[in-house]
């Protein structure tokens, strides 16, 4: 059965149309109009092998935090439907990324218990237009509409681009992961019989 999924959100700030496909080959066509937000988007996909069509647009004259947050939250809503009940999954996922100076750790459980931990080191060089504050905004809402307890924890760097690629690209690898079919597992891996 084919896990993908197509959304479209349209608001007063941002209109979104999304179609993801878990298992893909990490094919991404993002378009957001924030360069750097498409570049971390483009890593997610590659490392996570998921195939990813984004089209946004949004009051981008005010700030980027409504683009931001929208894509968060139709991203986290795909991933959850393409998902369905969730039977068969592993459920966990974890990756660590090192990208020169800078190691990333994402740790996923899609519980359907959303939740956000996200511990970053404090930035040595200039950040850019996109920022950590604008990267939490993304992880909040991608966790909360896909349901998952999602921690991330950056122990050290000091570049804020190696930083936010050693989440995006840790992020990609701990979803892949925890999305996966254990062929060995019946029904969902929950003592509850439900997630």
């Amino acid at each position: 059965m084919a896990r993908t999924c197509r959304i479209e959100r349209k608001t007063a700030e941002t209109r979104i149309e999304a179609q993801l496909n878990l298992d893909g080959q990490g094919v991404a066509s993002i378009q957001t109009g924030i360069g750097f937000f498409d570049h971390m988007l483009t890593l997610f996909c590659v490392h996570g092998r998921f195939d990813l069509e984004i089209k946004a647009s949004g009051d981008l004259e005010v700030d980027f935090h409504h683009t931001v947050e929208d894509v968060g939250l139709v991203l986290g809503d795909a991933v959850s439907k393409a998902l369905g009940d969730r039977a068969g999954i592993r459920r966990y996922g974890f990756a660590v990324t090192p990208m020169d100076e800078t190691l990333g750790e994402v740790a996923i459980d899609l519980s359907n218990r959303p939740f956000l931990v996200c511990h970053l080191p404090p930035a040595i060089e200039p950040q850019g237009a996109f920022d950590r504050g604008l990267a939490k905004e993304f992880l909040r809402a991608f966790s909360v509409k896909g349901g998952m307890n999602l921690h991330v924890n950056v122990r050290y760097g000091e570049n804020e681009h190696h930083i936010l690629e050693s989440v995006y690209k840790s992020l990609g690898r701990a979803l892949n992961q925890a999305v996966s079919i254990d062929t060995g597992q019946q029904g969902v891996r929950s003592s509850k019989g439900v997630l």
